[in-house]
């Protein structure tokens, strides 16, 4: 177990599960095996969201081989906003960092984070992402491999804009205020984290980048699919002008669906010439021309469902009897 050290250095890691027990214990194991972080990782924090608990048992089975206390907590509510505030409520380090459970870090990977934010002294660093896709997806998997990457610079330093929470290291006190940061508005589909930077980025907050906190992001195969990705893209370009329409700048808003109008007509053009010549550059510019589409359909309401109730009414579909 870890040594109790000064508050001030000690990080959580918080890893929000729902019903995938082989994926979580491979996020699991790979926290366990983080080098140079003796007396720095304070404890992991596992949210289930599952309202049957699935993960329970998963947790309790590795517990024992965890280098420092593996907390379970238990969250019925479905939403992925909802979840990240459980594990919140449940430590009290004063650095967090994040890990989907999807997802597997490096052994060094939570080290380069930590180094990223003494070295910036940034409120949130981020790190980069390769994507893992199944096998067999043709000319589809070069798009989604990167669709569910992230690459960023080459070197570690401050950054001018956020990505997404998971791979992440954050500043308490600065980067999530109050009990619960994380709008649960936003708990079916998401962009609670596009919400908390934006705040962050109002009050003065800065961003970093580690360039070598390196994860692996598995992508299962029910979301290793070009509507999938299409649909996340299409969310995605909601985010700006919600954002600004919740921050009360209607100027903003029409810029960005002016934007947004002129990526659908310019990539969507370029889709339909590539789509006749079977180009796989296709699925690029199809991505681009979701971003698009969501700029001009923003409207609350009009959001694609990625986590919470429908997750859980897929899982329940595929294994209704899981216990």
């Amino acid at each position: 177990m870890a040594t109790a050290q000064s508050p001030t250095l000690d990080v959580a890691v918080i890893i929000p599960t729902m019903r995938r027990p082989e994926a979580l214990a491979r996020a699991l194991h790979s926290i366990f095996g983080q080098q140079d972080v003796a007396g720095r990782l304070r404890e992991i924090v596992v949210v289930d969201n599952d309202p049957r608990a699935t993960a329970r048992d998963t947790v309790a089975e590795l517990a024992d081989t965890s280098p420092v206390p593996l907390i379970y907590r238990h969250e019925p509510r479905p939403g992925v906003a909802t979840a990240r505030n459980a594990a919140l409520a449940a430590t009290r380090a004063p650095l967090i960092a994040f890990l989907d459970d999807d997802e597997a870090a490096l052994s060094t990977w939570l080290s380069a984070l930590l180094a990223a934010q003494a070295e910036t002294g940034a409120d949130v660093v981020f790190g980069p992402i390769q994507g893992r896709v199944p096998s067999g997806l043709g000319w589809k998997t070069p798009y989604l491999e990167r669709f569910f990457g992230r690459l960023g610079p080459e070197a570690t330093g401050l950054i001018d804009h956020a990505y997404g929470c998971g791979n992440s290291l954050m500043v308490r006190a600065t980067a999530l205020p109050g009990p619960a940061p994380f709008d649960a508005a936003s708990d079916q589909s998401g962009g609670e984290d596009d919400a908390l930077f934006s705040a962050l980025e109002q009050r003065g907050g800065r961003f970093g980048w580690a360039a070598d906190a390196w994860v692996e992001e598995f992508a299962p195969s029910h979301r290793a699919t070009l509507r999938y990705a299409l649909s996340r893209a299409f969310a995605y370009g909601q985010s700006p002008p919600q954002i600004a329409w919740r921050e009360r700048k209607p100027a903003r808003v029409a810029y960005w669906m002016l934007v947004g109008a002129a990526q659908t007509i310019a990539w969507g053009l370029a889709s339909l010439a590539l789509t006749l010549v079977a180009n796989p550059r296709r699925a690029e510019t199809l991505d681009r021309a979701a971003r698009g589409l969501g700029k001009v359909f923003w409207i609350q309401g009009l959001e694609p469902r990625f986590y919470g109730a429908k997750e859980l009414a897929r899982l329940e579909r595929i294994s209704p009897s899981a216990a």
